[in-house]
């Protein structure tokens, strides 16, 4: 991914986007021009100053700016930071990205100073992941290999009836098979690779330990679980909308190994509007 000029975004331009700012700055010094803006603006948030003194980046000479001051040339790379508000809107052919972060200032919560604070070091932390994870494809060299095949292999104490219900899940029977393994193929399939950090958590659906499989819609979520049911399998967590980190309609599985399989639907702009204002899941 290469880019010169970075641009983040939020609605005041006070805490996320002015954190951003701060953190990108540090990470890529002089190699990259860094700006924020906002489609609001407002000023910087004492909290968002405060979190940022703690791990020695100053915000103090910061002020918030208006995306309409920005001049969309100079820029070629939009990262959007808002996730209960409606985004900014930035004219111009930049690449665009979106990380979602929840407001850290918690307007209409009654918190203390040192809790609010709390949720500001909170975001601080995991816009800096991102924006490592960011730096690290900057500069990614030329592909070492030329795949022509990718396979994701799960052990399972029944291959048989592990076969039988991914023969179900996919609607495709097994191209091959021996005592020892069984092999699906199918073009229609698209994948999604996923890596683990490292944090020593137990494994479980709630840290990325799982298989996804992606439909149209929600109807589609809801037919699947039914049909699930009506074959006898598992479900692990009944069909639900939920908001926070990746907005989706979902229902899980677990199969005849023990593993986790997350059925999904990606929600539409007219369902992201229908977001309740705590972010909690609602069942479907």
């Amino acid at each position: 991914m290469q880019f010169q000029n970075i641009l983040f975004l939020c609605v005041a331009n006070s805490a996320r986007s002015q954190m951003a700012e701060g953190l990108a700055r540090q990470l890529f010094g002089d190699s990259v021009v860094v700006q924020s803006a906002g489609s609001a603006p407002s000023r910087v948030n004492p909290f968002a100053i405060q979190a940022m003194a703690a791990v020695d980046v100053s915000l103090a000479a910061h002020s918030s700016t208006s995306v309409q001051d920005v001049d969309p040339a100079t820029v070629d790379l939009v990262i959007t930071l808002c996730a209960e508000e409606v985004c900014p809107l930035f004219l111009g052919d930049a690449k665009r990205l979106h990380w979602p972060i929840p407001d850290p200032d918690r307007k209409n919560e009654n918190l203390t100073d040192a809790e609010r604070l709390e949720h500001f070091c909170v975001a601080r932390e995991r816009i800096q992941k991102r924006l490592e994870i960011l730096a690290a494809m900057r500069d990614v060299p030329s592909s070492g290999a030329e795949p022509s095949e990718f396979h994701l292999s799960i052990r399972t104490p029944d291959l048989a009836a592990t076969a039988r219900f991914y023969s179900w899940l996919f609607a495709l029977e097994p191209s091959y098979w021996t005592d020892r393994f069984v092999v699906f193929d199918d073009a229609r399939l698209n994948n999604r690779l996923v890596f683990l950090v490292d944090d020593g958590m137990e494994l479980h659906q709630d840290t990325m330990y799982h298989l996804g499989i992606g439909v149209k819609c929600k109807a589609d979520v809801l037919a699947c679980q039914e049909r699930a049911v009506s074959a006898g399998f598992s479900i692990e967590k009944p069909a639900r909308t939920t908001w926070r980190n990746m907005p989706l309609h979902e229902f899980w599985l677990r199969d005849p190994g023990g593993n986790l399989v997350e059925i999904y639907a990606m929600l539409t702009a007219d369902e992201l509007a229908e977001m309740p204002s705590d972010m909690e899941p609602v069942e479907i």
